[in-house]
């Protein structure tokens, strides 16, 4: 796009924005100036989800181009059992219950060496939350995936397992997270904070630790060398306020730490759960929140649509509406499948590859670190780099 180009097509977001009674907020986007609270629920609130999708397309084309990630891994649940129960898992048994599952390190293991004839760079390992697993099997459990390949990036084991990880083992969280780090964790997934509301975490998941804890062993995660994502469960019984809330509480630890490295905004799937009452988002639901999350996150380089759970087409949309990652190749995922998601268990690399260019996106297979593993763009920094951020 020529300069010219450029600022007319700057200028017709502005009008559309005005004409969306959005001004006030493109101005700042524009300006690259950071939205308030007030701000945010502005864009949830605005009927034109269209402007609000063209506005998240013009910081996630100023960041990242046409570029679009993905990488090649596999998921790995090593329990269900769970003490937490939370209104809306469908995930969570209790020992003998059917369908209980507890893998040994060894069962674990064997995942990764069914994979080994896939180019795997990252296995997620999460799971429920069980007292009675000792601290022992956490260690043998990442030594065992790490021997059975050693060249894999581990991420695993969200905020409320390291809380109970460190409870079990009776040592500060800084020294657990040194041993685990040791034994072969390489970074932390994002789930497990729900939303950072205390009103729902009475009401839904009081079990779990709260919000602010998650914040603070995060904080703890990032200040021991670790990288982490962030994520937020929406489209159950939280208002908008409390999104908004989240996602600043979010962005306020990143000036802090700096240590999240992807957004993912988290769809509620209301099957098999104390919340089937509920209807769940709405595919415009989920495009908004991608939207809202790209636009309020303005220090986290990343916006996840994660395939799995959003259907392909809607990811596929949402690489327009302020996603740049659409997360990889999967292999085995239980906890949105028990919760009735009907998406494949697994895509084919060249699967992912085709879904990004039919969505006018160029491809960029990443590590879990976003360094470059392979682009369709021959320009691209040298596999092995960074992958860029434009700013």
């Amino acid at each position: 796009m020529s300069p010219a180009e450029d600022v007319q097509a700057t200028e017709t977001l502005l009008a559309r924005a005005r004409a969306a009674k959005l001004g006030s907020v493109a101005e700042k986007i524009l300006a690259r100036e950071r939205l308030s609270l007030d701000d945010g629920l502005a864009l949830y609130r605005t009927p034109d989800l269209y402007t609000l999708g063209a506005l998240a397309n013009h910081v996630r084309e100023r960041l990242h181009g046409d570029l679009a990630y993905f990488n090649v891994n596999q998921h790995v649940n090593y329990t269900n059992h769970c003490n937490k129960f939370c209104a809306f898992c469908s995930f969570d048994r209790l020992p003998g219950q059917e369908g209980a599952f507890w893998l040994t390190p060894a069962q674990a293991a064997q995942k990764i060496t069914a994979q080994l004839h896939e180019p795997v760079t990252e296995v997620h390992m999460v799971a429920g939350v069980w007292p009675k697993i000792p601290y022992a099997y956490y260690l043998e459990l990442l030594r065992a995936v790490k021997a059975a390949k050693p060249t894999i990036h581990i991420k695993a084991f969200t905020m409320v397992e390291i809380d109970q990880i460190a409870k079990v083992a009776k040592k500060p969280v800084p020294e657990v997270l040194e041993e685990l780090k040791a034994a072969g964790l390489g970074s932390c997934p994002g789930g497990g904070a729900e939303i950072f509301s205390e009103r729902l975490h009475k009401e839904g998941y009081r079990l779990k630790i709260s919000g602010q804890q998650w914040l603070d062993l995060a904080r703890e995660v990032h200040r021991s060398g670790l990288r982490s994502n962030c994520t937020m469960l929406h489209g159950h019984i939280e208002t908008q306020e409390e999104r908004v809330d989240h996602l600043d509480r979010l962005r306020r630890l990143q000036d802090e730490t700096g240590g999240f490295q992807t957004y993912i905004p988290l769809s509620f799937h209301p099957a098999n759960n104390e919340w089937s009452h509920l209807p769940g988002p709405s595919a415009l639901d989920e495009l908004r929140e991608i939207a809202v999350g790209r636009l309020m996150l303005d220090n986290i380089a990343h916006v996840k649509a994660y395939w799995i759970m959003l259907t392909i087409p809607i990811a596929q949309l949402a690489l327009s509406f302020g996603a740049d990652d659409v997360d990889g190749t999967v292999v085995e995922e239980h906890i949105y499948h028990d919760a009735g998601a009907k998406t494949p268990q697994e895509v084919q690399r060249g699967e992912l590859v085709r879904w990004i260019q039919d969505a006018g996106r160029v491809p960029v297979e990443r590590d879990t670190l976003y360094n470059v593993v392979w682009s369709a763009d021959e320009t691209l920094a040298q596999v092995g780099q960074p992958a860029p951020v434009l700013r």
